[in-house]
């Protein structure tokens, strides 16, 4: 869920606009984004509390780059400023809460400036993005600086593996936290990942406010949860592979994004089922524990495909 509202990414994907009659919305792109914003917070909070001052420092560095990125592009290319629709705000949080609490400044802001001018605005701004700005700066920074990206810290600052880490291993099975840290975010890994239980809460208020459908983050989780069984995760360790990593993250608040995801009930579904599969095979089969950012955005890339052959043709109209 990043940057855009739905009559913007029906404008940006004319072909697929669905076919009258339209539903019109009183939602604004700064109402969709402020509810976003407040469905992150207690992730946010519990964020700060577990890894102290490094984490709001990254969210702040994170926000300010971001906001300050597409100010910046939008006065320098005479485009409207549209940094009040809070989409920028959005990917800095996002993208800070990719990154571990052991991330250094610079990373944190070459990240924001990617995602907001090379990812979003190249691509004509709010709407016209094809993958996820947030996962598509961590993927960057994944790749330009692996080593960083991967200094995993417990709440208490040591230095350990991440459970995914540890299973991707296979030798020091006893080294796993017990299922309750897990949901609640005791554990090493990213800043936002971490606590189930909070993104839950933010999963639940997006649902109430009907942000977004719970198709896709339970179709996406479900479906990477049978793919774990059937490619030989024990069934005691399968809590591990759903509450660790960035799995909850990733469907709730990445999968859903409006622009970068299929704009048809079916091909939503498609696309969700695709990210399940490809979030199993990448953990499980792949040298990387984790596999949800290049999943989705794996996915985001097919999704005009999707939507091609999944877009509903008018009434009486040809083959």
């Amino acid at each position: 869920m990043d940057n855009s509202n739905k009559t913007t990414t029906a404008l940006s994907r004319d072909p697929f606009v669905q076919m009258a009659p339209h539903i019109r919305s009183n939602d604004t792109v700064q109402r969709i984004m402020l509810d976003v914003i407040i469905a992150l917070l207690p992730a946010v909070i519990g964020s700060i509390y577990y890894f102290g001052a490094k984490a709001a420092i990254i969210y702040v560095l994170s926000i300010l780059s971001c906001v300050a990125s597409e100010y910046i592009f939008q006065k320098a290319t005479g485009r409207e400023i549209q940094i009040r629709d809070l989409s920028a705000v959005v990917t800095g949080i996002l993208f800070a809460m990719n990154l571990p609490a052991t991330a250094p400044w610079y990373l944190i802001i070459v990240g924001g400036v990617f995602a907001i001018i090379i990812v979003k605005q190249l691509f004509g701004g709010i709407g016209g993005n094809f993958v996820n700005p947030a996962l598509a700066a961590r993927a960057m920074c994944m790749a330009a600086w692996p080593s960083l990206m991967t200094a995993y810290v417990n709440p208490d600052g040591a230095s350990v593996a991440t459970p995914l880490g540890i299973m991707k291993e296979g030798s020091s099975l006893g080294a796993l936290p017990s299922v309750e840290r897990m949901i609640t975010g005791d554990i090493a890994g990213v800043i936002g990942e971490t606590s189930a239980v909070l993104l839950l809460i933010g999963f639940i208020y997006l649902l109430v406010r009907r942000v977004i459908d719970w198709k896709v983050p339970v179709i996406y989780i479900a479906t990477a949860a049978v793919f774990f069984l059937i490619l030989g995760v024990d069934t005691s360790l399968l809590p591990y592979q759903i509450f660790g990593g960035g799995l909850m993250l990733g469907a709730i608040f990445m999968a859903t994004d409006y622009s970068s995801t299929p704009m048809t009930s079916k091909g939503k579904i498609i696309f969700a089922i695709g990210c399940g599969l490809l979030t199993a095979v990448i953990r499980l089969k792949g040298s990387m524990a984790e596999g949800v950012s290049y999943s989705i955005l794996l996915m985001n890339v097919a999704s005009p495909l999707i939507d091609k052959f999944t877009v509903e043709k008018a009434y009486g109209e040809g083959k």
